[in-house]
């Protein structure tokens, strides 16, 4: 007697999150940026902020694999409520690399301009400081002749985790196509040190604060849906693959709420000439 056909349902909720061949995209990283900074831009050195993340942690070994640790620069610019722990992460990716450092503190500039204001919010604090180094960082890639490199992930830009004309504004950005979960795979292929890989992501504005805390999803759940949903999965397609739908609705919200984040300022066509702007605009996450 034939014994009945049993059908088990696959639970993509339940899988890895989107995997990578580290090495293949480690090499092709680096390749990537000596392209943009030396063929397209004839330039040799490079600056970043580093700030004891995993995700300019991996930048800056990146950088230093694609252009020898003598012309990458490092800038540390903590805040006065800054973790010393971000600090001294930032530390064992220098002393591991051997790319320049400097420290520049940002707590002058950043109160120079508070003491004029009054109530303000976490988030304000925290857009003000991310702008306040980025004009850093550009005025030092001026004054050292490199070009500066970003770090924010992919997960991050589709959520609008970041400031808007402060962390998004450098030129090129090598983890810019990459899920945060990935970012933490090509971390540990790199040689990341594990106290940075394995410690929550966190903005540092406040003791305690988690990106996964704000988002209220974690990485590693949140990347999931996200690699389906950027390929036109719907809501009840997503759910019918094992994601809650509450957790769908929240990732596709935070999408959709940030959308104009991902582009530069929108310009009122005025011809058929206007620079980068065409009529039939096409869907973008």
């Amino acid at each position: 007697m034939a014994l009945p056909v049993v059908r088990v349902q696959r639970n993509f909720a339940q899988e890895p999150p989107p995997q990578i061949n580290a090495p293949l995209v480690a090499d092709w990283l680096v390749r990537f940026l000596q392209d943009e900074v030396r063929r397209r831009r004839g330039m040799s050195k490079v600056v970043l902020g580093l700030s004891g993340g995993v995700d300019s942690a991996v930048v800056a070994y990146l950088c230093a694999r694609a252009f020898g640790p003598e012309n990458v620069f490092a800038f540390r610019m903590p805040y006065k409520i800054s973790s010393p722990e971000s600090l001294a992460h930032a530390q064992l990716v220098v002393d591991d690399t051997g790319i320049q450092v400097e420290t520049i503190p940002i707590t002058e500039m950043v109160d120079g301009y508070l003491a004029g204001q009054s109530e303000v919010s976490s988030g304000r604090i925290g857009n003000i400081c991310a702008r306040c180094r980025m004009i850093i960082l550009f005025d030092q890639s001026a004054r050292v002749g490199g070009l500066p490199v970003g770090t924010g992930n992919k997960s991050e830009r589709l959520f609008g985790y970041f400031t808007w004309h402060a962390d998004d504004s450098p030129p090129i950005n090598p983890l810019g196509d990459l899920f945060k979960t990935q970012v933490w795979q090509l971390a540990r292929e790199l040689g990341v040190p594990e106290e940075i890989v394995n410690k929550p992501a966190s903005a540092d504005l406040i003791k305690g604060q988690t990106d996964e805390g704000d988002f209220g999803i974690t990485y590693a759940k949140a990347d999931r849906i996200l690699h389906y949903l950027v390929q036109d999965y719907t809501a009840d397609q997503l759910e019918s693959l094992g994601f809650s739908r509450e957790d769908v609705k929240l990732v596709e919200s935070k999408v959709k709420s940030t959308h104009w984040k991902r582009h530069m300022p929108t310009v009122a066509m005025m011809s058929a000439s206007a620079i980068g702007e065409y009529y039939l605009r096409p869907v973008d996450f």
